[in-house]
């Protein structure tokens, strides 16, 4: 179906990505994993064919249907069910030629054969089930598009891909527009999926559940690891020690042939010995390996203790997004020790109630009471298009700070990975994961001992999720958290409040079980 031979690509004399060969041929389920900038979105793009490689060969079988997500968005009058439905576009040619050869009996039973082989008469129950899988109920389906939000807009281009099911299904972050229940839906999806699709996703639990094999991007090519993600993992790691342990016998062969050079150089008898081992010496080939990454930092700065366990309560609120009422008569209190997961589908006010929480939005009725000692540090969804792209990191933390001197700012940075000449660098030039980390470092500026984290991940890699994971693990202060990364939620919450119908309750359960009593709900 695919072949890539030792395929080449540079952008503007930089080398992405050197000697890349991949085949694919019958039905694989394939995560594509690196850090973030190693070359995953080009490849998608060269297998695509919107880029050209430099050099080598790309093949794709004539027959076959590759497909991803589009950088536009659907929008104006058409439903979402109309819109999946225009996407294949077989089936309407088919269909015309259908109607257009209704008095020609032997071509149009042709036609209607090939219509029954791509299940065609199926296809409006198809697009149906789709979109509700993607969250979409029967009103919302038949809703023109452009009265929904971007990211509601982004569920009904990867419902259109989904629905016209292609031979190669090309994913880059698809759950990032989606909520916990639906993401949950799409791994069910993905792992039934009959044929093949490359996905590039930083949820490690997703991962395992929808892969057979890794392609792992790094240093400009590619290697690949049959198994999930916690496969790759254990193999890739064996794989460094391996490494290390003959990088350790090739230094130890080096300081044993200087030493030689040393002693017996300027010998004449040894001369000869000691120059073929100097040349030695600089032809020996050492493999890299992974070191300790300052990129993907995240240290926070310890809270100050509050003495009472309660540090916030709230009673018989009500909130509104514009004049809309959604959520009514909610009354609860957060704990210092409190690690919560705020989950439900998406449009229930997940984010509004975290606003409320954050003393961001003030209540239509009722009361929100704070300890006197109470400092929050909110991730916010938008933060990124509210940032002045034109200022350097130093400034951004010099003029979002109380009176932070030079070394405090410089030291404040360094706590996220951002040392020497770094700090003077403007923002319009971060990458996305620094920009969070750029973000991480402001909203803790103050040691806050309450973060509100509003899908903190989009932005982050495996590696530096982990690293958040690590650093929220060992917070001495409060964390509420809204994330469609199951993986992350195991590792950081201990308790689930849902937001749903209008109301906020907490779950009696896991993670786990809280997402069993989501899907069972959605079928």
């Amino acid at each position: 179906m695919l072949t890539l031979q030792g395929a080449n690509f540079s952008i503007a004399g930089k080398s992405i990505l050197e000697g890349v060969d991949l085949q694919l041929s019958g039905r694989q389920h394939i995560g594509l994993v690196g850090r973030n900038g190693s070359g995953k979105s080009t490849l998608f793009k060269i297998i695509l064919k919107e880029l050209e490689p430099d050099g080598g060969k790309i093949r794709v079988e004539s027959d076959r249907l590759i497909l991803s997500v589009r950088q536009e968005m659907p929008d104006g009058d058409m439903t979402p069910r109309a819109f999946l439905l225009s996407q294949d576009v077989r089936r309407a040619k088919l269909l015309k030629q259908l109607e257009e050869n209704s008095d020609n009996p032997e071509l149009f039973a042709e036609i209607y054969d090939q219509l029954i082989r791509i299940k065609a008469f199926e296809a409006e129950s198809r697009a149906a089930i789709v979109l509700r899988g993607l969250g979409f109920d029967e009103v919302s389906q038949n809703i023109p598009i452009r009265n929904f939000s971007g990211g509601i807009r982004m569920r009904v281009a990867l419902g259109a891909i989904l629905f016209q099911e292609p031979d190669l299904l090309l994913l880059d972050e698809p759950t990032n527009h989606l909520d916990l229940e639906t993401s949950d839906w799409l791994r069910d999806f993905l792992k039934s999926y009959q044929k093949s699709f490359i996905i590039v996703s930083h949820d490690r639990d997703f991962l395992n559940d929808v892969v057979d094999a890794i392609l792992h991007l790094k240093n400009k090519k590619i290697t690949r690891y049959n198994g999930d993600f916690d496969a790759f993992i254990e193999n890739y790691t064996l794989k460094q020690k391996n490494i290390e342990a003959y990088n350790a016998k090739m230094e130890a062969k080096r300081e044993h042939m200087l030493a030689y050079v040393k002693r017996f150089g300027a010998q004449a008898t040894k001369a000869r010995q000691a120059q073929s081992r100097l040349k030695a010496i600089y032809k020996m080939k050492f493999i890299p390996v992974d070191q300790g990454d300052p990129t993907i930092s995240f240290n926070f700065p310890e809270p100050n203790p509050i003495l009472s366990s309660s540090i916030l309560s709230y009673d018989s609120v009500s909130l509104s997004y514009g004049s809309e009422i959604i959520l009514k008569n909610i009354s609860g209190a957060i704990m210092s020790d409190d690690r919560i997961a705020i989950v439900g589908a998406n449009g229930n006010g997940k984010t509004t109630f975290a606003k409320f929480l954050a003393g961001e939005l003030r209540p239509k009725k009722g009361t929100r009471e704070a300890n006197s000692k109470l400092k929050i540090g909110f991730y916010k969804q938008d933060i990124f298009e509210k940032l002045d792209m034109a200022i350097t990191l130093y400034d951004y933390i010099r003029d979002s700070s109380s009176g932070l001197i030079d070394r405090q700012i410089r030291a404040h940075l360094g706590r996220f990975g951002f040392q020497g000449n770094k700090v003077f660098q403007l923002l319009k030039e971060l990458s996305g994961g620094e920009l969070a980390r750029l973000v991480f470092a402001t909203l803790t500026l103050d040691a806050p001992n309450l973060l509100i984290l509003d899908e903190p991940t989009n932005h982050l890699d495996i590696e530096m999720r982990e690293s958040l994971i690590t650093t929220l693990t060992s917070y001495n202060g409060a964390v509420i958290l809204i994330t469609h990364d199951r993986h992350f939620l195991n590792r950081v919450a201990n308790s689930i409040f849902v937001v749903a119908n209008g109301s906020v309750s907490q779950f009696d359960g896991d993670v786990e079980q809280y997402a069993k009593t989501a899907q069972v709900g959605r079928r």
